[in-house]
């Protein structure tokens, strides 16, 4: 990997119900490990936010989820470690927004790291989710 280190997968406002997308941190090819650090900053309002953080091995084309980080309504912070040499021997097919609740999906790390917000409920008074990885 050509800059290992600590990168923003995104800040992200939260407000309506919805999905959102960062843009993908490229340039993670040989990315052996991530660290994540996902926090919800929390306004008032809003059901659950879930912060799924996502890889790609063909350069975003199909997305797969290797982390589903589940908050509330409080303010919160979570980590998660990964690493790309897990092995996984048996196939399975990617998931895109639909990891479970608070689990990952360790051993598959491409080149490429997003974080997709799904949000139920309206939050408000600036809620943020904001999440960091330090690759390896």
């Amino acid at each position: 990997m050509l800059a290992p280190g600590p990168k923003s997968l995104g800040d992200i406002a939260i407000g309506a119900a919805g999905t959102q997308v960062t843009t993908p941190v490229t340039g993670l090819a040989g990315m052996t490990a991530v660290s994540i650090l996902a926090r919800l900053i929390y306004g008032s309002g809003g059901t659950t936010v879930r912060a799924y953080v996502q890889t790609s091995l063909d350069q975003g084309t199909t997305w797969i989820d290797v982390a589903c980080i589940l908050f509330g309504t409080t303010s919160a912070a979570k980590v998660v470690n990964l690493s790309g040499l897990t092995p996984r021997t048996t196939p399975a097919a990617p998931t895109d927004g639909s990891l479970a609740d608070d689990t990952s999906f360790d051993g598959i790390l491409g080149d490429q790291l997003r974080v997709k917000a799904i949000s139920t409920g309206t939050y408000a008074g600036s809620t943020v989710l904001s999440v960091r990885a330090a690759t390896r």
